[in-house]
Parts: structure tokens; sequence; C-alpha cells
């Protein structure tokens, strides 16, 4: 992976990472079926990547300002330690999520596609962005995937958090 010091200096510090939903772990669109009910279309690609990174000893956190129980469930299935639905102002929570770990914001990465998360991106030490986010959210970004939302961004990012893992790990133990 080809990027320079200082990113990879906030990439190793990451033990939280936090997750928008809509547009980061989704497309950003949202079906209605003929009921009401609003579906949302998740990357199983993604999905790996978040368990694989938990699995790992990373923290995981999705905050997000939407509601359903088909996204309880999906969070239940890929096992997210923190999940909060239903939060305009992420910060409050992010840093409460952060705190209770015993960590500050600066061991916290968040990824995030919209102008609801500038101040989170803006507080936390990897401010991350989907390829498809708005222009807001990609001016403060330190990394912007190579990927869009819902369609292998957190992937891309999980996979960045293992390999300077274990790079950081192996020139420990040399």
């Amino acid at each position: 992976m080809d990027i320079g010091a200082e990113l990879r200096r906030r990439f190793a510090q990451v033990r939280l990472l936090s997750l928008d939903l809509d547009g980061v772990m989704t497309d950003g669109g949202v079906y209605y079926a003929e009921t009401g009910e609003e579906l949302r279309r998740y990357d199983i690609k993604d999905g790996t990547g978040i368990v694989r990174l938990r699995e790992a000893g990373f923290h995981l956190a999705v905050i997000t300002n939407s509601r359903g129980v088909a996204i309880e469930r999906r969070m239940q299935r890929l096992g997210i330690q923190h999940f909060h639905m239903g939060i305009a102002d992420k910060l409050p929570v992010l840093r409460s999520v952060a705190e209770s770990l015993g960590f500050g914001l600066d061991a916290v990465a968040h990824i995030a596609d919209d102008v609801n998360d500038l101040t989170a991106l803006r507080a936390v030490g990897l401010a991350l962005a989907p390829a498809d986010a708005v222009p807001e959210v990609l001016a403060v970004a330190h990394y912007i995937t190579k990927k869009n939302g819902g369609r292998g961004a957190v992937r891309e990012v999980c996979e960045m958090l293992l390999e300077i893992q274990k790079s950081r790990q192996g020139s420990v133990q040399q």
C-alpha cells in the first residue's frame, strides 16, 4: 500500500472504526416495499471485512440517524459492539464510546459520506470518505477510498487497517 508516513501513522493508531450507515455500509439507496417497509442494500464483502477487523481485535461502532429492525439485524449479524440508531449529532456518541473503551478520539477512524458527519470527521484521528461522498466530506477526509459506499469502501478500509496492523506487529517482533 503506497500511502505517506503521516497517513500510515494515522491508520496505525486506530483502535475503533466508526461507520455511518447510509451511503457507507449501503449504497445510499432506500427501497420501499409495497408494505411500506424500507429496504437497504449491503455489500457482503464489506461485511466480511468488518468481521475480519472485529476478529483481529478492533472495536467497531455504527452510528446512524436511520432506524429499523432490519438495520438492527444486520448489525447483530456483523457483531457490531457499539450500535446507535436515530443519532443526528454523532460526535457526542462517538466521544462517549471511545471514552468507555479507554481512549481518545485520536484512536478513532470514522467513515462517512455526507455533511451531517462533518463534526465527527473533523474530531477524529482518521477521517475517511467513500469515493462518492459529497465534496464537503471529501475536503476534510484524510483518506478517500477508491470504492463507493456500499460497493467495497468499507472492505477497502478494513483491509488497510489489517495490513498496517500486521506490518506494525511484524516490525515490533523483529
